[in-house]
């Protein structure tokens, strides 16, 4: 076996860029997308207060406890744990918390990047409607002015019917992620991440500008920040703003493993995911500032689900002011942000077929691009030729997914809760407590006491809820 020493590892050349490339990892089309959802599907404000406080006490908690296994390690996501676990005098078994993670992580790659391929598809038909309000002399015309809002609602089910623009788009996608990877951590991976993250946020804040200024902003404020506190604890609730904090946050999968092993001895990993965190959830809560007061302005309703980012909004920026130019930013936003992910999800395999096999990274990146590439194509089909097809209906509660469902529900309802509770029980319970410690950064004051109750007790028994109600979704319906 081959493995990278401490000594001769890539380091982020910064904690700034680090944070910069955590973030990026963090936030993705789960805020743009999933968050707005899950908020409008279950009541706005009962689903933020319950989603703070799980980030407060299960994502965060979680989050340094991965990070810090990377740190620890030095290497990739599965030689971290397998060292941590070696130097605790464990049984190396507990490495599978990396390597569930990263498998997970992978079949991930094959439908995120078929999502992003729609990104994509709306990037180049907003582009398009932008060029043609210009060239009509209508710089601040309505999105798709020339189109009816059925017909704007109808540019999601005409894709999903297209293979050919869906594998296009995919394969976009796939290339970019793959070529940001195989420049390495600092000329690849850095480099996207200070650029795109930056113009992220100010694309993000502009947004959430327009929307104040053009939208129904004191609706939108009511929804997300007036809690119904009966329906807060409603089971559904609960676990729908669990999960949405475990996954938002990159957990489970070894991304934060995987970045934590790049960060220098002189970052303080406590403070640094602290304000991962925070960046996170405010990321996704302004996301919910930018978008509810536009769907509320014209009329719309909040609890749309995923058809929200790719039908109702398009709809609303028909009729608003600008609106073509702002469904642009939008987009583009949405790139960026499932972008800076995918690279994440894809450097945690990069980086250990590069330890593991002494591959170079250029080599490993483009086999397992080429790979979630093909695999994704199952995804495509699935929306139109292989419609029919159900890959795991010998299993209970998977009789009617499609490809594409399958692999969603297979990694976001069994490896990654199955990886993330293997993590919390190992740093909680059987890692080395002074080698845990030592790594925190939460020696001084009632923090790494509190830290030590949360990752141990309160994590397990909140990873184990997303497990079991994920594979078992009747029992919160």
């Amino acid at each position: 076996m081959v493995a990278t020493s401490p000594a001769v590892h890539p380091h982020w050349s910064s904690r700034a860029a680090f944070v910069l490339a955590a973030v990026g990892s963090a936030v993705g089309l789960g805020n743009l997308w999933r968050f707005p959802a899950e908020a409008g599907a279950n009541g706005g404000g009962a689903f933020v207060l319950i989603y703070i406080l799980c980030v407060a006490l299960i994502g965060a908690p979680l989050l340094l406890a991965e990070t810090l296994i990377g740190r620890h390690g030095q290497r990739s996501t599965v030689e971290s744990a397998m060292l941590l676990a070696r130097q605790s005098k464990a049984s190396s078994a507990w490495a599978s918390l990396a390597a569930i993670g990263m498998v997970a992580n992978y079949f991930i790659l094959t439908f995120y990047s078929v999502v992003a391929g729609w990104v994509l598809y709306f990037i180049g038909t907003s582009a398009a409607d932008v060029a043609r309000t210009l060239s009509e002399g209508q710089p601040f015309a309505g999105a798709y002015a020339n189109l009816t809002v059925e017909q704007i609602r109808a540019q999601m089910p005409d894709l999903f019917a297209d293979p050919v623009k869906m594998t296009l788009t995919h394969f976009i996608f796939a290339a970019a992620t793959t070529f940001i990877v195989a420049r390495g951590v600092k000329g690849g991976i850095e480099v996207a991440a200070t650029w795109l993250m930056p113009a992220f946020f100010v694309l993000l804040v502009g947004i959430t500008i327009y929307a104040g200024l053009s939208g129904d902003f004191a609706a939108a404020v009511r929804f997300l920040f007036t809690p119904d506190f009966e329906r807060a604890l409603q089971p559904q609730v609960v676990n729908s703003a669990l999960g949405q904090a475990f996954f938002s946050l990159s957990l489970g999968g070894g991304a934060m493993v995987a970045y934590g092993a790049y960060a220098s001895r002189e970052t303080n990993l406590g403070q640094t995911s602290g304000v991962i965190a925070g960046a996170d959830t405010a990321v996704a809560i302004i996301a919910g500032l930018a978008i509810f007061p536009i769907v509320f302005s014209v009329g719309l309703t909040p609890d749309a689900g995923p058809t929200l980012m790719f039908q109702t909004l398009p709809a609303a920026f028909h009729s608003m002011p600008g609106g073509a130019l702002v469904a642009l930013a939008f987009f583009v936003l949405a790139l960026f942000a499932a972008l800076t992910s995918s690279v994440s999800l894809l450097e945690i395999a990069t980086a250990y077929l590069v330890e593991r096999f002494n591959m170079s990274r250029a080599a490993a990146a483009s086999l397992l691009g080429a790979g979630f590439f093909l695999i994704g194509l199952a995804s495509v089909l699935s929306f139109n030729v292989w419609a029919d097809h159900r890959p795991l209906a010998f299993l209970p509660g998977f009789q009617n997914a499609g490809w594409f469902d399958a692999f969603d529900g297979l990694t976001g309802r069994l490896l990654l809760p199955l990886s993330g509770l293997i993590t919390a029980v190992f740093i909680g319970w059987v890692a080395d407590r002074r080698l845990v410690d030592e790594e925190t950064g939460l020696q001084k004051g009632p923090l790494l006491p509190l830290w030590r109750f949360l990752v141990a007790w309160l994590c397990p028994v909140a990873v184990f809820l997303i497990l079991l109600f994920g594979l078992f979704p009747q029992l919160v319906s």
